[in-house]
């Protein structure tokens, strides 16, 4: 077993309505997981994850890498996008590629 620093840069991070796929910080692709659509004309499409935060008691606590429970936060600008609450982390199927962005295929 390897112990050398992770390869892979494509993560899947599921929510209760949506897949965000990142390679690296970057959002390349994003589905509906109602409909199983993917969407091209999302907010969070194309914008680099800036952060995470966990709802708590006392507001939105910014961590240093998303988990289970907590909200995805992409930069958009003036009106920054918070998705709902993360349910599941994991890596996306070597089929989800071909619905990435295309700049983003081959970087």
């Amino acid at each position: 077993m390897s112990t050398g620093s992770e390869r892979r840069e494509n993560r899947l991070f599921v929510t209760q309505n949506t897949e965000y796929h990142l390679r690296g910080r970057d959002c390349v692709a994003v589905r509906d997981l109602w409909s199983g659509r993917w969407l091209d004309k999302h907010p969070a499409l194309g914008k680099r994850l800036y952060g995470a935060v966990m709802p708590t008691t006392r507001g939105l606590e910014p961590l240093t890498e998303p988990k289970g429970g907590c909200l995805l936060w992409f930069e958009n600008g003036e009106n920054d996008i918070l998705t709902s609450r993360i349910a599941a982390i994991s890596r996306p199927l070597k089929t989800a590629v071909r619905h990435y962005l295309p700049s983003q295929i081959a970087a």
